[in-house]
């Protein structure tokens, strides 16, 4: 599962009980931090698929903090881990609630079911080399493997594959995916888009597949699997979904 990165947030106090060990042995990526501020200053470089947020090892309660990483990861599972006694305030934002003491495996549990669920038969867009599985929400592309992506991401990669070689918008990327028409602040939308490429590019500074049309939006490439330096068509087929076209966004 090392496609399936946790951030985890636990504080270094004495007697604190690394809860990284278990995650880790489990087969979790774990990126650990041990305040709320670092935590959020590293989401500009990393996407992480759960959020373990340990109050219970801090001085403090982390609600102020867990609030702000739910702005931040509106689509990411959060479990928020209180000490014993504790009264849960579901103020937090979190998707689970789990109060001190547990066992590792109940936290593990409760992880396994935050995640996408399993594939399922007649889900799978084609694009070149690249498969999505959008009931599962993961980008797999050979040689490169398989990763878990967001609703927002699966959404976002989706719309990309069922329009290759077109330039989309960002006022029509903003409202297919985030369904507002609101350009005062697209910071969203880029760092949607540095996330995919930081999936599926070999090198996202130098982008083949997903590339920026200046003063326009972006365009999805997809190279041709049997000829490096061509571009072929996607094909990208499934019966419970077809083109939109980017000039109506309602069609």
């Amino acid at each position: 599962m090392g496609d399936v990165t946790i951030l985890l947030i636990q504080g270094q106090g004495i007697g604190v009980v690394s809860l990284e060990p278990a995650l880790r042995k489990e087969g979790f990526a774990v990126n650990v931090f041990h305040t709320g501020a670092a935590a959020l200053r590293s989401l500009d470089d990393h996407l992480p698929s759960i959020v373990v947020f340990d109050s219970s090892s801090m001085r403090s309660n982390g609600l102020r903090n867990c609030r702000r990483l739910r702005r931040r990861l509106p689509e990411v599972p959060i479990v928020h881990i209180r000490p014993s006694g504790a009264e849960e305030d579901r103020s937090a934002g979190a998707d689970v609630y789990l109060a001190q003491p547990f066992t590792p495996r109940k936290l593990i549990n409760r992880i396994h079911a935050l995640l996408p669920a399993e594939q399922t038969a007649g889900d799978t867009l084609r694009a070149g080399a690249m498969r999505l599985h959008l009931s599962k929400r993961s980008v797999e592309i050979a040689g490169k493997g398989e990763h878990r992506l967001t609703p927002k991401l699966a959404h976002l990669l989706e719309q990309f594959i069922l329009h290759p070689n077109e330039t989309l918008s960002r006022r029509w990327l903003m409202e297919t995916i985030w369904e507002t028409a609101y350009l005062g602040d697209t910071r969203t939308l880029d760092v949607h888009i540095r996330w995919i490429r930081e999936l599926i590019e070999d090198n996202p500074a130098r982008p083949i597949w997903l590339i920026t049309v200046r003063g326009e939006g972006y365009r999805f490439l997809v190279p041709a699997e049997n000829d490096d330096n061509g571009l072929a068509e996607s094909t990208a087929t499934s019966p419970e979904h077809k083109s939109v076209n980017p000039a109506n966004p309602r069609s």
